[in-house]
């Protein structure tokens, strides 16, 4: 009796070590153990050759990629949240099923979304960094490193999806008035809980925050919704904090803004052209005007796990005909 081939899985990044084990034992698994991001080259390959892709934000799956006469590939199995990484419509049209990791990160990219709404303000990091670069500390002072109390200040939020609505639970715990714009109201029940107030326009919700909370998805309609013209309408003396996507905001227009101090300052987890990071943002860092982290917002151990039970359970799914948990359509975007 012959013995069914096992499907061909690719994974463009090192995962957790128990999720790798577990894709071993159920796949024809081709992992990347020393975590050398794919080249483009590398991931048309795969392309012609997987049944099942396993990439990550930091690979572009193009609709040129999937286009290819020789392309194998039957499904393409998201380590990740979202999904802008991928032409969906592209593997859509050519037969390719895709699925995402949602509903996973949300408590810990929340939980990072705070600490820089409590960070930027507070001058944490610029705080922290006197006492381990060498810099002289005179001791406490009344008037010294003074920043900005968040009690009773009003926090807009930009997105009011599962990670907005998380971040809206912990920013009313410390006080903060909740405000959000989203495509449509959330449901009543969760604006009473929250004790949220809607803005159907962005542009004058924005004009009249304390701190703005970027925690929309990136897509299309989304890319730089925070434009030039809607991050001029923002007060001088707030904030803004984004741990979704760096290209929902014009990021050059924020560092002049920020510059020229028509706006206080921001924290910000992701950026326009990541892994780059402009050079005139860290300078700013290191004048204490933005506090900048390395796209660590979902990074624990426990997330990233989660993810990849995920991502075993949607290639599970599909291989035995059945619909993934997880699947993402066109329509959804």
């Amino acid at each position: 009796m012959s013995i069914k081939k096992k499907p061909l899985v690719v994974v463009t990044r090192k995962l957790p070590d128990s999720i790798e084990t577990r894709m071993r034992e159920l796949f024809d698994a081709r992992l990347n153990l020393d975590d050398t991001p794919l080249t483009p080259e590398q991931i048309a390959e795969a392309v012609r050759e997987a049944d099942v892709l396993v990439p990550t934000v930091t690979d572009e799956i193009t609709g040129e990629l999937l286009q290819q006469p020789d392309c194998k590939l039957k499904l393409i199995a998201n380590f990740g949240n979202g999904v802008d990484n991928i032409d969906v419509i592209a593997a859509h049209a050519r037969g390719i099923a895709v699925t995402n990791t949602p509903k996973v990160l949300t408590e810990d990219t929340a939980d990072m979304t705070m600490a820089l709404i409590l960070a930027v303000p507070r001058r944490l990091i610029e705080g922290a960094l006197i006492l381990t670069e060498g810099k002289n500390w005179p001791g406490w002072s009344p008037t010294w490193m003074l920043g900005h109390r968040i009690g009773g200040k009003r926090l807009g939020i930009v997105g009011m999806g599962r990670i907005g609505q998380a971040v809206a639970r912990r920013a009313r715990a410390f006080g903060l008035q909740i405000h959000y714009h989203n495509r449509r109201p959330v449901a009543p029940r969760i604006a009473d809980e929250l004790g949220a107030t809607y803005w159907e326009s962005l542009d004058q919700m924005l004009a009249r925050m304390d701190i703005i909370s970027v925690n929309c998805p990136h897509t299309p309609a989304t890319f730089h919704l925070l434009s030039a013209r809607r991050l001029k309408l923002i007060r001088k003396d707030t904030y803004i904090v984004n741990t979704a996507r760096g290209e929902v905001i014009d990021e050059e227009t924020l560092i002049k803004l920020i510059e020229t101090g028509e706006i206080a300052g921001a924290g910000l987890d992701v950026y326009e052209h990541e892994p780059a990071v402009s050079p005139k943002l860290v300078r700013l860092a290191r004048a204490g005007k933005v506090t900048l982290l390395p796209h660590m917002g979902s990074a624990t151990i426990e997330g990233r796990v989660e993810m990849g039970e995920k991502v075993i359970i949607n290639i599970r799914t599909f291989l035995d005909n059945h619909k993934p948990p997880d699947r993402v359509l066109p329509s959804m975007l």
